[in-house]
């Protein structure tokens, strides 16, 4: 109690406040802080809010946090007055906290002066994750106060709130460090506060360690306090949301530069990683210059931090001024990291340095458009990574991203982008594909729609029109739509910008465009696009029922190589091609949200076209053409044999991107007939891809040579050949894990194939001991990771059964999530893994949290590898035995329908496959 009372005067003392003993007879007087003041009457009293959301009766303004972590007793302590507005009479404050031990509750008026001289009561509704402080005094509506408040916690196991984290030096030495994380709601779980996005407040933070300690927050330090313990004042931040306060107590080093406007950016990592933390310094200087030129509006701080957490349950988190990381999201080391990795972390640094405008400065005012914050945020990635770094080849990657959302798109399970989220489950729940992926396909869409420049200078008006504020979905259609500098005329007004676009966030799903020819014209028609239901089903009408989408068509002919526009707006429209035309190809280069079927000879007269000339098209348009066939197939909408006669062209084909999406539909076959133990559908499938892809197979060397595209090439072709038991690639993998072990890990193996090595490594019983010993002595993330994949791909199940038991005592409870999918993707593993999940259930939901990623990340990873209808009812019994929590979650949904899909793609196509393969063979 005493470094709380310390906590309190010192708070005081820096708002220029002196406390005095006052005669009680003044209810507005402070009372005197040695004496004990009776406690007000609470018998009374109930909790006066049954919300989920605050009222918005009381709006915060100014918080003043003072802060002091225990590093040993991992504890802390702490004081917040928060400045409050009132707009109506009241005599409650109602605010959240999670799991904060309150122990004194005082109101001050505008003047400082204490409201009462009883000791105010703090009344609790955990199911809401609220308090409610009573006033006998009403707070009068127009006026200001404040409400003091102490408090004091453990710092955090798990991932939320302020936790501890801890790393181990390469002597053995093990390091403690504070730091927060509160996107969406757990900034509760570290101070009293308003914690929704609207209450938008400044903040002025002060942080009490030692002084072999650093302490960090949004602003820069501007004093520091040396005593027995320092405490560091920091500047008083701009207006922003509680989810984006931030502040780290550690001992970590940090590297720095300064941007060509005088921000001071800095990388900070545990000190034995700090030479991994060069990469992401320069690209993060050059990433924020990209973005104050694109939005032509300054980065509002004076610094810029980025921190490598040990202990780090997402990849990376916002907060405005100090973004965290997973340590392999930020650190790059050149002899261990591959290019895969490489473009990881210029991606990641560029979503997080996108939300300092798009999220930070311009707030989603509540959770259900959580999309304006993550969509823009992972659509910015492409933009501005394919400005600053080219040779990355980011736009590779922005097709894969569109067919993860239509993967998730095209199950009865999916949702709408801007959907219903109250509860704070649900809110973690809005962090899924559909917001990141799908958001950022249906911008792409957007853009294209109405030119790049058009695009630009609406985001732009958005992002300054709503500076230090919220925005909603129609603030951004209006922003668009009232760009008067360049006219949009022919393409889209006001009114039809808002109709349109609200048939891509307002309305679930995907739709299916399906293209035939009648004489000169192209006859169209649209859907929603269903992987689990059929047309002949009965249930088809309904669930078509009410879906239609303003879809901006594109397409090119043979005759032509102009792009041609149309925006269909019925359920069936047709256009003029010419009765010359030989060919047509929908939706070029994939800039729309939408598959295409050819009805009648199209797929033919495509398939004919990539044999004689596949230059002809795009290599996006070859890319999307390979997915939507393969994707029609699983729908039951076209013939596996005409899928796959498709790619019978990619011996001719030169560029990574198509080659690698036809070979992961044959991939992805062969996984499922081998973990199904379907051995002659396994052995001609394995023969025939390592027939087929032969030469391009003998062309990879074993290296880190070439362009990023060649050597994502090789890095999942090698990785391939040895899994489906190429001899030659099976040799040169244990040789080179032969000379690696050799060398007592001392040579470099290159970073692209690192990981096939290991795997191969992996299978012999002293190759999976040496690998999992330097796992613990690796100093390296990335590299680490290329190992626990290894490690996961034993076939030894016993292995596999100890693998799992290492989490906490040799894995990071961060990766456990990924340990637990890599063991489920393992023919050997995924029944072990399941039964793991179902015999851990309430341990991994301590864990992670319901509604996390990590969680919705092992359901989806071990669900997913079932094909059988006994499987199938195994995961609905569980559900239902874990019915409160279940019903909670919409990715139980999901994972049942990803099992009903794969049981439908089996009943249609295996028997397709099996003959289909024996001709090849034959």
């Amino acid at each position: 109690m005493f470094w709380v009372r310390f906590l309190v005067l010192a708070l005081l003392s820096q708002a220029g406040v002196t406390q005095t003993s006052s005669s009680p007879t003044h209810a507005s007087a402070p009372p005197n802080p040695t004496e004990e003041q009776p406690p007000l009457n609470t018998g009374s009293l109930s909790f006066p809010w049954s919300h989920l959301r605050l009222p918005e009766n009381i709006v915060p303004l100014h918080y003043h946090l003072l802060l002091h972590p225990n590093l040993t007793i991992l504890s802390y302590i702490g004081t917040v007055r928060i400045e409050l507005q009132v707009q109506n009479n009241t005599n409650w404050v109602v605010l959240h906290s999670k799991g904060l031990r309150i122990t004194t509750a005082t109101v001050l008026d505008q003047n400082l002066a204490h409201l009462s001289d009883q000791v105010l009561p703090v009344l609790h509704n955990p199911t809401h994750e609220q308090v409610a402080i009573f006033s006998p005094r009403v707070l009068t509506g127009g006026q200001k106060y404040f409400l003091l408040l102490e408090f004091g916690a453990e710092l955090g196991e798990g991932f939320y709130g302020f936790y501890r984290s801890t790393y181990r030096t390469s002597t053995g030495e093990m390091r403690t460090l504070a730091s927060t994380h509160f996107e969406p709601t757990s900034a509760r779980m570290a101070f009293p506060c308003f914690d929704e996005p609207s209450f938008k407040a400044n903040y002025s933070i002060s942080i009490r360690r030692s002084p072999a300690h650093t302490a960090l927050s949004n602003m820069p330090v501007v004093m520091v306090l040396d005593d027995e313990l320092m405490e560091d004042r920091f500047a008083v931040s701009v207006r922003m949301s509680s989810y984006l306060v931030a502040f780290i107590v550690c001992d970590f080093r940090s590297v720095s530069a300064t941007t060509a406007s005088g921000v001071k950016v800095s990388v900070y990592a545990a000190p034995e990683k700090w030479e991994q933390t060069h990469y992401a310094l320069k690209a993060a200087v050059k990433l924020l210059e990209f973005y104050e030129k694109y939005f032509n509006i300054s980065y509002p701080l004076p610094k810029q931090d980025l921190v490598a957490i040990p202990d780090f349950q997402s990849g990376a988190m916002e907060n405005w001024g100090l973004i965290t990381f997973r340590e392999t999201s930020l650190l790059y080391d050149p002899t261990t990291s591959s290019a895969s990795d490489r473009l990881w972390v210029t991606k990641v640094i560029a979503h997080e340095l996108a939300h300092q405008w798009f999220g930070n400065l311009v707030t989603m005012k509540w959770w259900n458009d959580i999309w304006l914050n993550e969509g823009f945020a992972t659509y910015m990635e492409y933009i501005s990574v394919d400005t600053t770094y080219p040779k990355l080849r980011v736009e590779d990657y922005l097709l894969d991203t569109c067919f993860v959302a239509i993967g998730r798109d095209s199950l009865n399970s999916s949702r709408p982008i801007s959907s219903v989220a109250e509860s704070p489950t649900q809110i973690k729940e809005m962090f899924d594909t559909v917001s990141y992926n799908k958001g950022a396909c249906v911008l792409h869409m957007l853009r294209h729609y109405l030119t790049d420049q058009v695009f630009q200078i609406g985001i732009m008006r958005y992002l300054r029109r709503y500076s230090y504020s919220n925005a909603r979905n129609q603030d951004l259609w209006d922003s668009v739509a009232n760009t008067n500098s360049l006219t949009i005329t022919n393409r889209c007004s006001h009114l039809d910008l808002t109709t349109m676009m609200n048939t891509w966030t307002l309305q679930t799903g995907v739709p299916l465009v399906t293209v035939a020819r009648q004489g000169s014209r192209l006859v169209l028609k649209q859907e929603r696009f269903l992987r689990t239901t059929h047309p002949s089903d009965p249930a088809w009408p309904s669930l078509q029922q009410g879906y239609l989408w303003h879809i901006p068509l594109t397409y090119r002919t043979d005759t032509s190589s102009s792009i041609h526009r149309h925006l269909m707006t019925t359920l069936t429209d047709s256009v003029e091609v010419g009765e010359e035309v030989g060919w047509v190809k929908v939706n070029v280069d994939m800039a729309g949200y939408y598959l295409v079927h050819y009805d009648g000879p199209g797929w033919d007269d495509l398939i004919q076209l990539l044999k004689d000339n596949h230059t002809a098209l795009s290599f996006m348009d070859r890319t999307h053409l390979i997915h939507n066939a393969f994707q029609l197939t699983t729908a039951g909408r076209l013939s596996l044999d005409k899928a796959l006669d498709l790619i019978g062209y990619l011996r001719s084909e030169s560029h990574t991107v198509p080659l690698l999406q036809g070979l992961a539909y044959l991939e992805a076959f062969y996984r499922m007939v081998e973990r199904m133990d379907i051995p002659d559908v396994t052995h001609n499938l394995s023969t025939y891809i390592l027939w087929y892809f032969r030469g391009v197979i003998d062309r990879q060397t074993w290296s880190d040579k070439g362009s990023v595209s060649e050597r994502r090439l090789r890095s999942e072709l090698l990785s391939l050949a040895c899994h489906l038991g190429d001899l030659s690639c099976l040799e040169q993998a244990q040789r080179s894990f032969t000379h690696w072990l050799d060398s007592n890990s001392t040579l470099s193996l290159p970073a692209d194939v690192t990981e096939t090595v290991y795997s191969v490594g992996a299978q012999e019983d002293s190759g999976w001991a040496s690998l999992l010993h330097i796992y613990t002595l690796s100093l390296s993330e990335t590299h680490k990771h290329k190992i626990l994949s290894a490690l996961a791909s034993s076939r030894d199940t016993n292995k596999l059964h100890r693998y799992l038991g290492l989490e906490g005592e040799v894995i990071r409870t961060q990766d456990l999530d990924s340990l637990i999918v890599m063991v489920a993707r393992n023919p050997r593993g995924h029944h072990l893994a399941w039964s793991y999940v179902q015999k851990y259930w309430s341990t991994l939901v301590d864990k992670f949290q319901l509604g996390s990623f990590s969680i919705r990340n092992i359901i989806i990873g071990t669900t997913g590898q079932f094909f059988s209808t006994e499987e199938l009812t195994e995961v609905r019994v569980f559900f239902e035995s874990i019915h409160e929590q279940a019903s909670q979650l919409r990715v139980t949904q999901v994972a049942m329908d990803n099992i009903q899909k794969n049981i439908l793609w089996l009943q249609r196509n295996l028997g397709t496959l099996r003959s289909w393969l024996d001709q090849q063979i034959d």
